[in-house]
């Protein structure tokens, strides 16, 4: 096999799968991308055998062929080589010959005869979808992805078409880790798959990678499933990620509905002051506590171990007086991607799940469990 590349090109293409590669495995070729020259193009591809990418990008092609090499070492090497076309060639023994001006590298590769299959996708089985919506929507559902391997089906997101009374469709994806929950929603225009009508749960390594194809520039990208995976196509590249096994708790339960206690107040003030208060906030006294009352709200926090802190704000409320504690970072998180100038935070009492949501917006609402006072 040999091709001629432009560098910037090549490493373009390297850098797109540097997160999808297995760092640590027992299967070598996990650690390789596959380079596949066809006669007209380089065809590049990576997987963990979870969640998979193929790319094409225009080469020049003088014979075709395939390897595998380190996906990390050979981005490392084309990333330090100088900016002229990059000459990329297999000798025996799968070993490589990468050459660019007066440098030249060789490297050992592997049999690409061990490298998993890749399926093969179907276009018609796909539809469109805005990268703006789902970029937006996984923003505001991410960082309450569960992180505990135990819980394998919470370990990602759940996302889910519902067919509205006008019949228009709208998508809402959730996540939970059991302290906090986050359900953001929008809508869908044209037709969907079965799939979506009945929910499927996305693994975690599969939406943060779907989300950097979605902050390349805007536009569409198709969606659709096949074979227990679900498929994303974005100009010349395709990832498949297996899909989570398991059924996603009922969400909807979760959600209070007697949550009466209603504070307005402003996102970034907000935002700002949970920040100074968790500067004194440690891993044992990690809670901020929040004293509201009628106009106001005092944010305070204490740590024996290095002092106090306490900040006033105004904000719009009129019910009773009450004192609840939260972990800081689960507030700077949902304040984080709230696209609104003010949140509402809804309270029951000091020990019910609060709710949090954007001002005269549906588009997002978080649920947060408060610490015990």
């Amino acid at each position: 096999m040999e091709f001629k590349i432009d560098k910037e090109q090549f490493l373009k293409s390297l850098q797109k799968i540097q997160g999808i590669v297995e760092k640590r495995t027992s299967m070598p070729i996990l650690s390789n991308v596959l380079l596949e020259a066809t006669e007209t193009s380089l065809l590049v591809t990576a997987t963990d055998l979870e969640v998979g990418m193929k790319s094409s990008y225009s080469a020049e092609v003088i014979t075709p062929g395939k390897i595998t090499v380190s996906a990390k070492k050979l981005y490392e090497i084309v990333k330090e080589l100088p900016n002229q076309p990059i000459l990329f060639s297999t000798k025996d023994n799968d070993w490589v010959e990468i050459k660019c001006g007066k440098v030249q590298f060789n490297i050992v590769g592997l049999s690409p005869d061990e490298f998993p299959y890749f399926p093969d996708v179907k276009e018609e089985n796909l539809f469109e979808i805005e990268t703006s919506l789902l970029r937006g929507m996984i923003e505001r559902t991410s960082y309450a992805i569960c992180t505990d391997e135990t819980k394998y089906n919470l370990n990602g997101i759940f996302i889910k078409v519902e067919v509205r009374s006008d019949g228009s469709n709208g998508l809402k994806m959730v996540s939970t880790d059991g302290h906090r929950l986050s359900i953001a929603s929008g809508n869908l225009k044209g037709t969907t798959g079965p799939e979506l009508l009945k929910g499927v749960i996305l693994p975690k390594k599969g939406v943060y990678e779907m989300k950097k194809i979605t902050d390349e520039e805007g536009g569409t990208l198709l969606f659709g499933f096949m074979d227990n995976s679900a498929v994303i196509k974005r100009g010349d590249s395709y990832m498949v990620m297996r899909l989570v096994d398991g059924e996603f708790p009922d969400y909807n339960r979760v959600i209070p509905t007697a949550n009466t206690q209603v504070v307005t107040v402003s996102k970034e003030d907000f935002s700002h002051s949970v920040r100074r208060m968790a500067i004194l906030s440690s891993e044992k006294f990690k809670g901020i506590m929040l004293e509201i009352s009628s106009g106001g709200i005092r944010i305070s926090s204490s740590n024996p171990e290095l002092g106090d802190a306490m900040e006033e704000l105004d904000v719009d409320y009129d019910g009773e007086p009450i004192s609840v504690r939260f972990n800081a970072r689960y507030l700077l998180d949902v304040l984080s991607v709230a696209e609104t100038e003010r949140v509402e935070m809804k309270f029951k009492d000091e020990l019910s799940p609060s709710i949090i949501v954007p001002e005269n917006s549906d588009s997002f609402l978080a649920v947060i469990m408060p610490m015990r006072l």
